[in-house]
């Protein structure tokens, strides 16, 4: 029959409760990270993912449609001249 060792057993008790506590502080760290880039990038003008999708997609239409308007123009020109 196997005796438990008292000073083992205190040792693993301490090192689950400093595990813990480690997890704990950790834990609180990355949600103060996370706090501070987010009032960061807040104070900055940064766009969101789908603001720029639909500006950029606007901008390109209207290329498009500016290139369709050149081309209708250049046509009546070299029709008249």
């Amino acid at each position: 029959m196997q005796s438990r060792n008292r000073f083992l057993d205190d040792m693993s008790q301490l090192m689950t409760n400093a595990m813990g506590v480690a997890q704990g502080a950790r834990t609180e760290a990355e949600t103060a990270m996370k706090s501070l880039m987010d009032r960061w990038l807040a104070d900055r003008d940064f766009v969101t993912r789908e603001e720029f999708d639909a500006v950029r997609a606007m901008a390109q239409k209207a290329r498009e449609e500016n290139e369709a308007l050149k081309a209708r123009l250049d046509a009546l020109e070299a029709k008249q001249g």
